[in-house]
């Protein structure tokens, strides 16, 4: 378990997670950061179901964004033959998995992927007086979906875990699970600042990031050029669903979500 330390910083920061392969995303969410004057740290998974994974590496590692291992990350950087997401066999995450995985494959380097190896597992970062710890999905899973209606003791099992290899913190900030949400819990706020490059599943081609400023954490929608995503997927042959999610707001793949999460495509 690798653990990097950012030290203080004094400035706002802004948190996103999973680019996703969308280069329009990732620059949108970049430019929110450069408005902003904030720091930029990245929850993992940079690479995924979009059309340009090796650009959206690129721009991630020249703005200089902190950057957490996600399971994509991981997998690539071994030359794994899939994502790491144990999604069950045959569920809809799973068949889709198999293609923009492969894809993102053939277009990741060598080099990117050595970057990919030295990221670390967990960041820590001391703002305004508070300890913040930012990991992917879990400590004792990388890839472990924890969402707003997760039970408490999965929570807080992954906070002790964290602790256990980066000593006490005040928050956690994660990622993986694509749905932004925030949780009170018994040693403090669990934020997970969702994902930039796909929607939450809500209706809406609007994505999302976090920002933490003067002490308070703060969830935001990021527009972007959805349409300049799409025709690339389009270009690329990547046509088995997320290309539709990016306009419709809604997954292919339900099948990963709590059945509290789930929606009807006819709700939209």
């Amino acid at each position: 378990m690798r653990v990097q330390d950012l030290g203080q910083i004094e400035g706002p920061v802004l948190v996103f997670g999973g680019p996703y392969s969308n280069l329009q995303a990732t620059q949108a969410v970049l430019a929110e950061a450069q408005a902003r004057g904030a720091y930029a740290i990245c929850t993992g998974d940079v690479v995924a179901y979009c059309a340009r994974p090796a650009e959206t590496v690129a721009a991630i590692r020249a703005a200089g964004c902190s950057v957490v291992a996600g399971n994509c990350e991981i997998q690539l950087a071994a030359g794994a033959a899939d994502c790491g997401c144990g999604f069950d066999e045959g569920t809809a995450c799973d068949l889709l998995s198999m293609g923009w995985y492969g894809f993102a494959d053939t277009r990741v380097g060598q080099a990117d992927r050595a970057w990919m190896a030295g990221l670390p597992d967990v960041l820590t970062f001391t703002h305004a007086g508070a300890r913040y710890g930012v990991i992917h999905g879990g400590v004792t899973d990388v890839a472990r979906f924890l969402w707003s209606s997760s039970p408490a003791d999965a929570l807080e099992g992954e906070w002790d875990a964290l602790e256990v290899v980066a000593g006490p913190v005040d928050r956690v900030l994660a990622g993986h699970s694509g749905i932004a949400f925030e949780r009170e819990l018994s040693k403090g706020r669990w934020i997970n600042a969702g994902v930039v490059g796909m929607p939450p599943h809500n209706g809406t081609s609007q994505t999302e990031f976090a920002t933490v400023s003067d002490g308070d954490v703060a969830l935001h929608r990021l527009n972007y050029d959805v349409q300049a995503a799409v025709n690339d997927m389009e270009s690329a042959s990547l046509t088995h669903g997320y290309d539709i999610t990016l306009r419709s707001g809604y997954w292919p793949s339900e099948d990963v979500l709590p059945p509290d999460l789930r929606l009807s495509l006819a709700s939209g």
